[in-house]
């Protein structure tokens, strides 16, 4: 199957086309996450497999358990103590790779971000057990940095040769008289990272929320969920908020501490920005402390100021209403120049976007602004609810990979709960439009026939490039030099490559801008890889 003109591609025929080179048991299972998307009148769409075991063999994107928990979640903290128990790989991989940015208040506040903490587990402690090892490394990182928090993680030979952390961690909190908890978080535990980003929930929730009551004084207090400051999207996001007279309790987990995590219950409403990675705890702090949650975007200029309307709305004040229009009247003339200028140049381009999170989601909120179609998208680690909505999620079975994470019993607590909002103020809202504990997934607000992939291979990427030869693509790290040899500009996503911040207004321009210097000046389609200059090997595939 060949074609020259982008939009002349049939899905249908270039779905079965990449089915057609597996082998009979590996098309069956791919054909359920490989969906050419439709959308009726009532916002429904295909059913998409998602959430399940990659096919060995097939080289995935997707990232451990042990980086959903780590890297991702707790990573971003600046003031605890991120111990890695295991091989010094494990600790050095997800040591400063996502760009989390941090701004502690004064030269003398902690920040551990920049350590990388390792038991550096050897081939003795693997024979003999690493647990000796693992006291010794938390007391000399106590000796040493006097933390407020220690955590422990797990990686896949600790779970291997049965080293309990959580025992470590018990023993250790009583003789130093700090929090020192722990995760079993080891690499090939679920699926993909988004296990790791539920044990990492579940700890967080269990082991530190809750544990400070100390009241803000501050009129409207809400909590950033899902936003983890990579290149400084954070502190975007908390210029636009304090504009609008609105405070942050807790980021989970970008720019956050410790002291934020254990007072996030006092907030009056949770805001979710990556629904994958923290849909949790949302969930967890609704039941126990009565806080409702909303899901909200802020990427992308127009998604920007619906979120803040969003925010506004609920806490049913006119003076904040009134102060966040105010506040977008006066952002978005910038905005808009610069998208007008840019748009004149990205009228009518292409765009793929492969990236874990909400980001394959989120970011085509900005390509739209320019003019840039999504013509194929899909996630590394998602579940059927963040591509069809949490609509679906009672249909969602249980399988083995699911029951390895520990789901909490969680009830009200008998002290701290407060609901926030009584059930007619909530019903009320949601007449005028304002939803909670909702979201509708990627694939509603897709155009229709686009190409939806979950947990993309490099086969099917290369296949993709061929055909659609769009004009950019957005992944992670590791996608990024391949593509960039066939001669297409590719954006990362997961950590922005030296760019940032795409978040919010000022976000938006900086990515207009970041989109134009990439398309309109492809250098990339200039340069031959050495191979295509002077080959010297050739080989076939075995299907040929």
């Amino acid at each position: 199957m060949s074609c020259d003109a982008k939009n002349t591609i049939d899905p249908t025929e270039l779905k079965r086309e990449i089915l057609s080179k597996y082998p009979a048991k590996v098309a069956r299972k791919r054909s359920k996450q490989i969906v050419i998307n439709q959308v009726d009148d009532e916002g429904n769409v295909p059913e998409i497999g998602a959430n399940v075991r990659t096919v060995p063999g097939l080289i995935t994107q997707r990232g451990c358990s042990y980086a959903g928990c780590k890297g991702v979640i707790m990573g971003p903290t600046r003031d605890i103590v991120n111990i890695t128990h295991g091989p010094i790989g494990c600790g050095f991989y997800s040591w400063l790779t996502r760009r989390n940015q941090t701004k502690p208040p004064t030269d003398a506040d902690d920040n551990f971000i920049t350590y990388c903490f390792s038991t550096d587990m050897q081939d003795k402690d693997i024979v003999f057990g690493g647990e000796k090892k693992l006291k010794a490394a938390v007391q000399e990182a106590y000796d040493i940095f006097k933390p407020k928090a220690i955590s422990i993680f797990s990686t896949c030979p600790v779970g291997l040769i049965g080293d309990d952390v959580h025992a470590v961690a018990r023993e250790m909190k009583e003789k130093l008289g700090i929090n020192v908890f722990g995760f079993s978080c080891e690499g090939y535990r679920g699926v993909s990272q988004s296990a790791g980003h539920h044990i990492a929930n579940n700890g967080i929730f269990s082991h530190v929320v809750g544990r400070d009551d100390t009241i803000m004084d501050a009129e409207f207090k809400i909590n950033l969920l899902g936003e983890y400051n990579i290149g400084g999207d954070g502190f975007e996001i908390d210029r636009i908020l304090g504009r609008c007279g609105i405070s942050v309790v807790s980021t989970f987990s970008g720019n956050s501490t410790y002291d934020q995590f254990a007072n996030s219950h006092t907030a009056d409403l949770n805001t979710v920005m990556c629904h994958r990675s923290i849909n949790y705890v949302a969930d967890m702090m609704e039941e126990k402390y009565g806080i409702p949650w909303i899901k909200i975007n802020f990427i992308g200029a127009a998604a920007t100021a619906k979120a803040l309307r969003k925010i506004a709305a609920y806490f049913e004040d006119e003076a904040l209403i009134a102060r966040v229009e105010a506040v977008i009247q006066e952002e978005m003339p910038a905005v808009e120049t610069k998208c007008l200028d840019v748009k004149k140049r990205c009228d009518g381009k292409t765009a793929m976007l492969f990236v874990g999170g909400s980001r394959a989601h989120h970011y085509q909120e900005l390509f739209r602004e320019i003019g840039i179609r999504t013509i194929s998208a899909g996630y590394e680690f998602a579940h059927r609810d963040d591509y069809e909505g949490r609509k679906v999620i009672p249909e969602i079975k249980l399988d083995a990979d699911s029951r390895n994470i520990e789901e909490l019993t969680i009830e009200q607590d008998p002290d701290k709960y407060a609901a926030r909002k009584t059930d007619e103020q909530i019903q009320s809202l949601e007449a005028a439009g304002n939803q909670f504990k909702d979201y509708k997934g990627m694939m509603p607000e897709m155009e229709k026939e686009t190409l939806i992939i979950d947990d993309p291979s490099q086969f099917e990427t290369e296949t993709l490039l061929e055909m659609y030869k769009p004009d950019i693509y957005c992944a992670g790290i590791k996608e990024k030099y391949a593509i960039q040899k066939s001669g297409i500009p590719m954006k990362q996503l997961h950590s922005y490559d030296s760019g940032g911040p795409y978040a919010g207004f000022k976000g938006a321009v900086n990515f207009y801008e970041e989109i134009d210097r990439m398309i309109n000046a492809n250098i990339w389609a200039y340069l031959e890889a050495p191979w295509q200059a002077a080959p010297e090997l050739s080989a076939k595939y075995a299907w040929e």
